[in-house]
C-alpha cells in the first residue's frame, strides 16, 4: 500500500510536515517537552549537537549525551499535538517516506515525556518527581483509533469513570506506560501512580473562573480514587495520547513530571528552572 499526498503528508523537502524534519535528524531515545524553551535545556547536558530546527511549535535538538543519541522535541500543549507528533515520528522510522510504504521491519523508539504537572496528594510536595504508571485520558484522542486496551486497562478506565462520575460526553480510556522505561525512572525522589490526563487546563481540571465547571469535585473524587494500592497522583494534558497511541504503534512510553502545583494544597511553585535541570539531568542519566 502507497500512502497518498494527502495521507501522509510530506512538506517540499520531503520533511514530516509538522515537525519539520527528516528521519536522519531522529535519535530512537526522544525526550518529548511541551515547552519550546525547554529543548534547549536540555540539550545544554549535550556532549555536541547535530541538528537544530525549528518549525511552528515544534524545536527539535539531537545530539548525544555520554555517547548515546538522544533527539529533545517540543510538542506543545495538549493531546491534540501528542496526535501529531506521535504519528509523524512513527512515521519517521516506520514509513520509507521516499516511496511511501511501510518498512519491513519496524522500529520501536523510546517515548519519553518531561513535562510539569498539578498534584493531585496532599502528602505529596511541589517540586517533587511524579512518575506515570498509567495514564487516564479524559481527552477524545485515542477514541478515533483502533486501539485495544487490555483488562487492566479497561478496568481502571470503568473504575475511574463509575467513582468519578464524568460528564456523559466524557468516556474516560487508560493506557499503561513501559514497564521497562518505568524501572529505569523509578526511585527515591520519585512518587509513582496513575496520572490523569485532561483535554484543558480550566474546566476539565475542576477550575472555575468566569464560566464555571461541571466537576467543581473532580480533584476531591481524583484524589480519594485508586486502584487495588495505586492512587492517582496527578493531573496534565499530554500523557493519555502518548501511551495509548504510542504502544499501539509499538514504541516505549513513559511520562515523569515534576509537580509544579499542589491543587488540594492550592500551592504554586514561585520558580522551578532549578528543580526542571535536575529532573532533565535525572532523566539523561537513566535512559
Amino acid at each position: 500500500m502507497k500512502y497518498p499526498a494527502s495521507e501522509l503528508v510530506l512538506d517540499s523537502k520531503g520533511n514530516v510536515y509538522h515537525l519539520g524534519i527528516s528521519p536522519v535528524d531522529l535519535a530512537h531515545t526522544v525526550l518529548l517537552v511541551g515547552d519550546q524553551d525547554r529543548v534547549a535545556a536540555i540539550s545544554a547536558f549535550f556532549d555536541e549537537i547535530t541538528h537544530e530546527s525549528k518549525h511552528r511549535e515544534f524545536v527539535c535538538h539531537t545530539g548525544t549525551y555520554r555517547g548515546k543519541p538522544i533527539t529533545a522535541l517540543s510538542t506543545g500543549i495538549g493531546t491534540d499535538n501528542i496526535d501529531i507528533v506521535i504519528n509523524e515520528l512513527d512515521a519517521l522510522v516506520n514509513i520509507d517516506l521516499k516511496n511511501r510504504e511501510n518498512k519491513t521491519i519496524t522500529t520501536s523508539l523510546n517515548l519519553i515525556r518531561i513535562g510539569t504537572c498539578g498534584i493531585l496528594q496532599a502528602d505529596i510536595d511541589v517540586h517533587s518527581y511524579i512518575l506515570s504508571s498509567h495514564a487516564v485520558g479524559i481527552d477524545n484522542v485515542a477514541h478515533f483509533y483502533p486501539i485495544e486496551f487490555n483488562a487492566e486497562e479497561k478496568s481502571i478506565a470503568n473504575s475511574l469513570d463509575s467513582f468519578v462520575g464524568f460528564p456523559t460526553e466524557v468516556t474516560p480510556y487508560c493506557s499503561a506506560g513501559s514497564d521497562a522505561l518505568l524501572e529505569k525512572l523509578d526511585g527515591e525522589k520519585v512518587h509513582k501512580g496513575i496520572t490523569v490526563t485532561s483535554s484543558g487546563f480550566y474546566a476539565p481540571q475542576g477550575r472555575s473562573l468566569r464560566l464555571g465547571t461541571k466537576t467543581p469535585e473532580i480533584n476531591e473524587k481524583l484524589e480519594q480514587f485508586s486502584f487495588g494500592e495505586t492512587r492517582i497522583v496527578n493531573f496534565e494534558m499530554e500523557s493519555s495520547a502518548l501511551f495509548a497511541l504510542g504502544k499501539a504503534m509499538g514504541h516505549e512510553c513513559i511520562t515523569i513530571c515534576l509537580g509544579i502545583a499542589n491543587r488540594p494544597r492550592m500551592e504554586f511553585s514561585k520558580g522551578y528552572e532549578k528543580e526542571m535541570n535536575a529532573l532533565i539531568k535525572y532523566v539523561l542519566d537513566r535512559v
